[in-house]
């Protein structure tokens, strides 16, 4: 068994399961890959407002398990709600073992503070036109669909791999704005905040540099998604770093053991009920 990856935080965020766009498997190989301290997940993690029980791959199942896993562990992971998934935030601040479902999150690393959240809260269309931002939503998987049926064409004969969304992105100068923008926001409000960190998801841009303001300075980090980039956020050794999947680095897949192992039969990896009933007695 090859040996996991040693992280003190790891950031995941806008995984979106439960869509066609989701690299679940992917993501799953990266979680058996490292053992973190902390796990924090930033928004849009399961998508609520394209779930439907049509489509719910047994990769994306076997993702919640890993996090589940990590839980019955004893990793504390905390769940920060996004828009996909903001039905999840009239339980906010529930605190169930080593799992917390919050809005944000404030700690402190090395002596410095770090702020979580999602970060719709920037974002116009979300707060004043939530059926368009829906609608969007709904564009954009579509786009990644056929982005998928494309790209395997591609690797058939030989090409590379094209991002559909990326250019469309690259395009348009208010896309631009928009994520400029976003950036600024954040790094303004954790600087009059005296936050040294500030963490973010919800535009699917991986990121990390020092913005500065007419107040202060702060490093501004986004963890990118699990759509498109296939990025996370790691903390160790006092600093942090931008992780992109790279499938070659991933061709063997670890077995996992222990509680919630892959030596389960296929119905028990599916029943919901036996992962709930097992965390449960874990806590007790």
């Amino acid at each position: 068994m090859m040996s996991k990856r040693e992280v003190d935080i790891a950031v995941i965020s806008d995984v979106h399961l439960g869509t066609y766009g989701c690299h679940a498997k992917e993501l799953l190989k990266y979680l058996k890959s490292i053992k973190p301290k902390m796990l924090v997940l930033n928004g849009d993690i399961i998508d609520i407002w394209q779930f439907s029980k049509r489509y719910w791959p047994e990769t994306h199942m076997k993702v919640v398990r890993k996090l589940m896993k990590f839980v019955v562990e004893g990793v504390p992971v905390y769940y920060l709600t996004g828009n996909h998934d903001e039905l999840l935030r009239k339980f906010a601040d529930m605190h169930m073992g080593a799992f917390h479902l919050q809005n944000k999150l404030v700690i402190e690393l090395d002596g410095k503070k770090a702020w979580f959240f999602h970060g719709d809260i920037f974002d116009v269309t979300m707060q004043h036109s939530k059926w368009l931002a829906k609608l969007g939503a709904v564009g954009y998987d579509t786009l990644i669909l056929i982005n998928s049926f494309v790209n395997w064409f591609l690797e058939l004969v030989g090409r590379d791999k094209m991002s559909f969304s990326k250019k469309i992105k690259a395009a348009f100068k208010d896309a631009v704005k928009f994520i400029n923008k976003f950036e600024s926001t954040a790094a303004e409000l954790a600087v009059q905040n005296g936050y040294q960190y500030v963490i973010c998801g919800h535009i699917h841009q991986p990121e990390m540099r020092t913005v500065t303001t007419e107040e202060g300075s702060v490093m501004y980090l986004n963890s990118g998604d699990w759509v498109e980039n296939l990025t996370a956020l790691e903390y160790s050794d006092k600093a942090w770093k931008i992780f992109k999947y790279d499938h070659k680095d991933f061709e063997k897949d670890e077995v996992e053991e222990g509680e919630l192992s892959d030596s389960e039969d296929l119905h028990s990896k599916l029943d919901i009920n036996t992962l709930l009933q097992k965390i449960k007695l874990e806590i007790v």
